[in-house]
């Protein structure tokens, strides 16, 4: 594997905390929320690959799983003291509140159709918060981007984007704002019934990242700005997680396969990108995963999933260290009061750490 620059021989550290179990409310097969499972600590294991990774990751640190059941997880973000979450082949939105488990927000997220899908990815994907509080969602197999206009139950959804120059979208993925209110997200084929290029349903020969550029402003229920939309970058076959730098300089955007690669491009004052550089490549990785959802704190660094669980990067794409996950990691987000708490979306279940450092918002005021 090959990052911003070399490092020492991988070495994991098993950090051992005798912790009491937490209590809470799963999800399980019978339906959310459902079963009265006992959450349970483990000790965090973690590939220390740099110093540095000590100012973020405590000494005491313990890994605990909140919620279970599930087959694959993604998307999750903190509002309102709870996790939002895509449950993808369940097609909906869940919700997790400490001490209350599991409830359902949305359903369908994705895919409409009165038949069965047919593909292993119905629902929605990716989400993030606009400044006004709102969900932002990758639709994925829906095969669009569309905003919950509150976080109660039957809320009003309007349509950010659905299409590129009158072709349907493949299946947005993940997605993020920018402080000037536009919007920027991926679009490889995950959701479509294949997953692969020649998918019989695929319009778009590219799988892009694009920007929305006045996402904020689109008023509820209003028709997409369909001409406005830009296709910012074709150049990765499988663009899938995307962040900003704190000082938004800087968007990251990494990529599934063939190559696992996090890319760093230089954004222009008008939102365009230009200088795409690799800055960390785990293609000879081959731990379950691959690159993923990721966010970044408030100094610059990266988190992401990747192969063998969340991999954390310094903003030159230094590999730091990875919090060795127990099953395949697919996303993570920011939460708690301080924010200084990483949940972590993988394959069953929603998992929580506790660090040193508080995560960057999700949205910037200009």
């Amino acid at each position: 594997m090959k990052c911003a620059r070399l490092f020492r021989p991988l070495v994991v550290i098993a950090i051992a905390v005798a912790c009491a179990p937490v209590q809470s409310v799963l999800h399980a097969a019978g339906g959310p929320g459902t079963a009265a499972v006992a959450a349970n600590s483990m000790p965090l294991k973690v590939d220390r690959l740099d110093p540095s990774i000590e100012q973020l990751i405590p000494a005491s640190a313990v890994l605990e799983r909140v919620a279970t059941g599930f087959k694959w997880l993604e998307g999750p973000v903190w509002a309102d003291d709870s996790l939002y979450f895509a449950d993808i082949p369940g097609n909906s939105i869940r919700k997790w509140t400490p001490g209350k488990g599991v409830t359902t927000l949305l359903t369908p997220s994705g895919y409409k159709g009165s038949t069965p899908y047919g593909g292993p990815e119905s629902g929605s994907n990716g989400m993030t918060l606009d400044p006004h509080g709102r969900l932002t969602v990758a639709g994925h197999a829906q095969r669009d981007v569309y905003r919950l206009e509150s976080l109660q139950p039957g809320s009003p959804i309007t349509i950010l984007a659905d299409t590129y120059q009158g072709m349907r979208l493949n299946s947005p993925n993940d997605l993020v704002y920018r402080s000037d209110g536009s919007l920027y997200f991926t679009d490889p084929p995950y959701g479509l019934r294949t997953q692969q290029d020649n998918d019989p349903e695929k319009q778009l020969k590219v799988n892009g990242v694009y920007r929305i550029p006045n996402a904020l402003a689109q008023k509820p229920g209003a028709t997409p700005a369909r001409a406005d939309l830009q296709l910012l970058s074709s150049d990765l076959p499988r663009p899938n997680g995307i962040a900003f730098s704190p000082d938004e300089k800087y968007l990251y955007v990494n990529n599934s396969e063939p190559k696992k690669i996090w890319m760093r491009y230089r954004v222009m004052p008008d939102g365009t990108l230009t200088e795409g550089k690799v800055i960390c490549d785990a293609t000879s990785d081959a731990r379950p995963g691959g690159p993923d959802g990721m966010k970044v704190d408030t100094l610059g660094n990266i988190y992401s999933a990747g192969p063998g669980g969340v991999w954390i990067l310094s903003p030159e794409g230094k590999h730091l260290g990875t919090i060795v996950m127990p099953e395949r990691t697919a996303n993570v987000a920011w939460g708690g009061a301080d924010h200084k708490t990483l949940y972590i979306t993988a394959s069953s279940s929603i998992y929580r750490v506790h660090l040193k450092v508080a995560g960057a918002p999700l949205t910037r005021s200009r």
